[in-house]
C-alpha cells in the first residue's frame, strides 16, 4: 500500500488488523479508512512470495452503502507499476458497473475475451477466473468499463450470443439485466456488428474438406434452359479453374413443383 501511494489517510500503515487463515490460505484485512480499503483492490494480482494474489472484496459487501461512506473504486493516482501490476489489469473490479461474463468456451484466451469486450470501449478492469490447480479457464470472467456508460449497452449485446457450443450469459455482477437507453441504440447496433465479426473469428476451426459450396450462385431460371446450364458450368470450371484444378462431380440438385392444382 504504501509502495503504491495507496496510504492516503495520513502518516502510519492503512492495516489495522489482520485474520489469517493458514490452512485455507486467505486472510481478512481491515483498513483504517473506506478510501484506503477501495485502493487496496488495485493490489489484485500482486505477485507476493512467488504466488498471484486475489484481492476481492468480503461476501456481504454492499456496494450501494459503501458508495455513501466513500470511494469505491481506486484512486487513478496509485503508482501500480512499482508493485509490478498496470492500469486496467484485474484490479478495481469492484461496484454496480461490474459485468459478470459467463458461458465462455474454454478455448478462449484472454486476449480473445478481453478483444470481444472492448468492442464497446476499453476496460478498466478485467479477470478471467481460471482453476487453481492447473490454470485453465473456468469458462466465466469479470470486467468493468472505463466508460460506465456502456455497462448497459455490452450486457444487452452479448447476453445470449451463441460462441461454439456456450451461450453466453452476460448481466451485470450485483444485480439482474437491463436494458440500454435509447439515445444508446446507435452504438449497441454497431456493437453488435463488430461482434457478429469476432464470433466469426472465434469459432472453432473444423476439419477442412475439398469441397466448396457457392450459394446465391445462380437462380431457378438459369436452370430452366438447358443450354444456359451447359454454359453456366462451364463459367465455374474456368472460374474455379483460376485457383486449381477442379473435379466437379455434381452440380445443383432442386425439385420443380408444378403450379396448382397439383
Amino acid at each position: 500500500m504504501a509502495a503504491i501511494g495507496g496510504n492516503t489517510a495520513g502518516p502510519g500503515d492503512a492495516v489495522v488488523n489482520v485474520y489469517i487463515n493458514h490452512e485455507k490460505k486467505f486472510a481478512f484485512v481491515e483498513m483504517r479508512s473506506v478510501e484506503e480499503a477501495s485502493n487496496a483492490m488495485a493490489l489484485d494480482g500482486i505477485i507476493f512470495e512467488g504466488a498471484p494474489v486475489k484481492v476481492r472484496r468480503p461476501s456481504d459487501y454492499n456496494p450501494s452503502l459503501a458508495a455513501t461512506l466513500g470511494p469505491s473504486q481506486p484512486s487513478p493516482n496509485l503508482n501500480l507499476a512499482a508493485v509490478g501490476l498496470s492500469p486496467g489489469s484485474a484490479g478495481g473490479l469492484e461496484g454496480p458497473d461490474r459485468i459478470f461474463v459467463g458461458g465462455l468456451p474454454y478455448y478462449f484466451t484472454e486476449a480473445q475475451i478481453r478483444e470481444l469486450l472492448e468492442s464497446f470501449g476499453p476496460l478498466r478492469g478485467f479477470d478471467l477466473v481460471k482453476d487453481r490447480e492447473t490454470g485453465n479457464s473456468k469458462g466465466y470472467a469479470f470486467c468493468i468499463y472505463q466508460d460506465l456508460s456502456v455497462t448497459d449497452i455490452a450486457c444487452a449485446a452479448l447476453n445470449g450470443i451463441k460462441m461454439g457450443d456456450k451461450t453466453l450469459t452476460v448481466r451485470r455482477a450485483n444485480q439482474g439485466a437491463t436494458q440500454p437507453k435509447p439515445e444508446q441504440e446507435s452504438i449497441l447496433q454497431h456493437a453488435q456488428q463488430q461482434i457478429a465479426l469476432q464470433r466469426l473469428m472465434l469459432q472453432p476451426q473444423g476439419v477442412p474438406t475439398k469441397v466448396v459450396c457457392l450459394t446465391q450462385a445462380i437462380s431457378e431460371d438459369d436452370l430452366r434452359d438447358d443450354e444456359e446450364y451447359g454454359d453456366i458450368v462451364e463459367d465455374m470450371r474456368q472460374e474455379g479453374g483460376k485457383h486449381g484444378k477442379i473435379i466437379l462431380k455434381t452440380i445443383w440438385s432442386i425439385l420443380v413443383v408444378p403450379d396448382p392444382p397439383y
